[in-house]
């Protein structure tokens, strides 16, 4: 278990959103979406009638803990035939704390995503399409997202979160070892144990000194229950929850209540059927043999009550 002191933390976190960040992230963020359509041909612009109109239409919001899911089900979202599909854009990425902890006003808030996320259509010509993020963040924004945008539809993936904790822990984002690296994630936010944004106040201490395993614990619980606690709120036909596990068991099935919830064409159910087919079964388990005892103690003890409400053994 690796622990690391409080000299051995570097301070320096994610830049001030200033105004000229903002416009450089935003330039990142469409050439950096532009970048990942021309390496994926299925995400190519497919430009329609309406190419340039930049007015969202019933949005998709994938959401989640990181090392949930969320991106595979994102790109089998994303290669519906009417989807726009933008995955984790810099700029709303960085946004979402500045949103959260009411920095900015939600007025503040909608204009800029709502100017993003027109610009990313634009960007990609496909405007008139329904766009659809993958953005983890977003999980703590679902009432600003859900009130900002009425007709969007949310999706929300949970996997078991002993197993999203053995995902999370092989990464550099909170790594003590990544904590000289000076590498940045997409939001701004520098790689290693530093206490994020989302954080509890009073445990912010706490988080730069416990293990790494215990981080990706503390971050897949975090996020799972500001995702539930917001979905809670929204009327009903609104959310659909995948729970990781069926998605690779039965991929079928849960193609079939996507379709249905997303409302897609006959085309869509197809791909989605065809997309989820490739989930890995593998994936299912592996905490038990990449968690040791004394790890597996400090992963339940942060996760264990969010582990049994939502029916995990």
């Amino acid at each position: 278990m690796t622990v690391l002191t409080r000299s051995a933390v570097s301070a320096p976190q994610s830049p001030e959103l200033t105004w000229r960040r903002i416009a450089r992230l935003g330039m990142l963020g469409v050439a950096s979406d532009i970048r990942d359509r021309r390496r994926d041909p299925s995400l190519r612009s497919r430009p329609s009638a309406r190419a340039l109109d930049p007015r969202l239409r019933r949005p998709v919001f994938i959401i989640g803990a990181p090392r949930s899911g969320t991106t595979f089900l994102g790109n089998c979202i994303g290669r519906l035939p009417e989807i726009s599909y933008h995955l984790e854009p810099r700029l709303t990425k960085a946004a979402a704390r500045y949103v959260y902890d009411g920095s900015w006003s939600p007025r503040r808030g909608a204009v800029l995503f709502r100017l993003s996320y027109g610009a990313l259509l634009l960007a990609t010509l496909e405007g008139g399409y329904r766009f659809a993020e993958k953005n983890p963040e977003n999980s703590f924004l679902v009432p600003f997202l859900g009130t900002e945008f009425p007709d969007a539809r949310f999706v929300h993936i949970v996997r078991d979160g002993r197993d999203a904790t053995v995902s999370h822990a092989e990464q550099p984002w909170l790594a003590a070892a990544s904590a000289m690296s000076g590498r940045r994630g997409q939001s701004g936010q520098l790689h290693g144990p530093n206490a994020r944004w989302w954080v509890e106040p009073e445990r912010r201490e706490e988080f730069s000194l416990v293990s790494d395993v215990v981080r990706s614990a503390w971050c897949w619980r975090r996020f799972t229950e500001a995702a539930l606690d917001g979905v809670a709120g929204l009327p009903l036909g609104r959310v659909a929850e995948v729970r990781y596990e069926a998605m690779v068991s039965d991929p079928g099935a849960t193609a079939n209540r996507l379709a249905d919830f997303l409302e897609v064409s006959p085309d869509g159910r197809a791909g989605l059927h065809a997309s989820l087919a490739r989930a890995r079964r593998d994936s299912v388990g592996r905490w038990r043999k990449a968690l040791g005892e004394r790890d597996l103690a400090d992963v339940l003890a942060e996760i264990e009550p969010l582990l049994a409400r939502l029916g995990y053994k």
